[in-house]
């Protein structure tokens, strides 16, 4: 018996959703009988799941898609499956990576990416490890979308009105949601290392516990549908959007990484007497030399872009010193075994798979390139200019032009995901907003 089906019988399991994350981070799949599960043979979904728009459309790009729309085969990771905690029926999910017949894998899926990443970090003998920071809004219901986002009412019966950063009240306002929401989280294996109020009107932020990289882009994976599952028990929305609120500080999911050796289980980015090792300095090297054309992979919406502002507890360059909020890259203090680098750079919006894999790619480029970084900065990064985009455009062309990344990443993938996010950004300008209606109607 396998070790999915020994888990359907142990927990008593009559039905499974076999998922698999899109460009978008958005879990996509099968629902069906336990019984049915066909976990040797695969589950079939067609290949142009991975160029489905947020909006529902696809684009057109011969390039990134067989002419002929064929079926992919979904295979079971078998160390994914876990109960739907939230479900009236005893059911399980599981986690697919995709195959074509032959049984080559489907390098724009996702979750390949950040596999691949690891793979290139295996073959020196590396071992990322990684830890994610992740905020979010809790926000009334919205039912229609030309209304502003307002913060909810908690248990007192207001709702906040000015910012509580790390207030045990605050969050203790919506104590019942999240009872349920680390009930979830427990029965998922979804490892929660603190939960605090973040700067914004209930903007909350959990860190999960730091361990292997593809285990934790599919822990925020869960996340993030936990969080939306526990919140509408609640008559509320989660929300991972960027920026959801205009005079609120945007949402973002900071990577700490650092690597080890497999050989010795040592911390790469110390020497043997504790100190900043070579391949530190090149890790936040190859950082600050590609991140800004990795950028659509931390930044990929319209919104994300609008949280990348000026004093706005975002960063604006890839500036890097220790111990500093105010850059894209903080070097937190920690002892020679946990020293890591912090990049604030991606949203909340952003894939977990992709982000991940896009941070690791870039400080992978600076260790093998050997490269060295500027000066860590010691006053504020907000007073210095931006190096990084500033719309999906101009990040979708500096990715396009990346010829280490793109070989890193895939090239098929990225001319999927550019064909995905050129999509989204020309079905936006189709939108009028009212900016323009109150600015323009009658000035201009």
């Amino acid at each position: 018996m396998s070790a999915i089906q020994q888990f359907f019988k142990e927990h008593g399991i009559s039905e499974c959703e076999a998922v698999i994350p899109d460009m978008a981070g958005v879990p996509r799949g099968k629902v069906m009988p336990a019984a049915k599960f066909a976990e040797e043979e695969g589950m079939r979904l067609p290949e142009s799941i991975f160029l489905q728009t947020v909006t529902g459309d696809y684009p057109d790009e011969e390039r990134a898609i067989s002419p002929s729309e064929i079926d992919v085969v979904m295979k079971a990771d078998p160390s994914t499956v876990r109960v739907v905690p939230w479900a009236a029926e005893p059911t399980a999910q599981v986690i697919h990576d995709s195959f074509y017949s032959d049984g080559r894998p489907v390098t724009m899926a996702p979750r390949y990416v950040l596999q691949h990443v690891l793979e290139l970090y295996a073959q020196h003998g590396w071992d990322p490890v990684v830890a994610p920071e992740l905020e979010f809004y809790l926000v009334e219901p919205n039912t229609d979308s030309d209304y502003p986002l307002k913060p909810p009412i908690g248990r007192s019966g207001r709702p906040e009105v000015g910012r509580q950063s790390y207030s045990i009240a605050a969050v203790n306002e919506f104590d019942p949601l999240f009872d349920d929401m680390y009930a979830f989280c427990e029965a998922q294996d979804i490892e929660i290392d603190t939960l605090i109020h973040e700067d914004g009107a209930a903007q909350m932020e959990i860190n999960l516990l730091h361990g292997n990289a593809l285990s934790l882009a599919d822990q925020v994976f869960l996340f993030k549908r936990t969080a939306r599952e526990a919140a509408l028990r609640h008559k509320m929305y989660a929300t991972f959007m960027a920026k959801p609120m205009a005079r609120e500080p945007g949402s973002a999911m900071h990577i700490h990484q650092s690597i080890v050796d497999r050989r010795t289980g040592n911390n790469v980015f110390s020497d043997a007497e504790g100190r900043p090792s070579p391949l530190f300095f090149s890790h936040i090297a190859g950082l600050q030399k590609y991140l800004p054309a990795a950028m659509s992979l931390f930044a990929p919406n319209v919104n994300s872009y609008r949280r990348i502002t000026r004093h706005y507890s975002a960063p604006i360059n890839t500036q890097w010193g220790y111990d500093n909020r105010t850059a894209g890259l903080r070097v937190p203090v920690a002892n020679p075994k946990n020293r890591r680098v912090e990049n604030r750079i991606a949203g909340a919006d952003a894939n977990p798979y992709l982000a991940i894999a896009a941070s690791l790619a870039c400080g992978y480029l600076g260790m093998v390139e050997g490269l060295k970084p500027s000066e860590p900065i010691t006053g504020s990064a907000y007073d210095l200019p931006f190096s990084l985009p500033r719309n999906i455009e101009d990040s979708l062309r500096l990715l396009r032009d990346c010829r280490p990344l793109i070989e890193i990443l895939g090239e098929r993938f990225v001319i999927a995901y550019a064909a995905v996010k050129e999509n989204e950004y020309e079905t936006f300008l189709q939108v009028i907003s009212s900016w323009e209606r109150e600015h323009l109607l009658l000035n201009v």
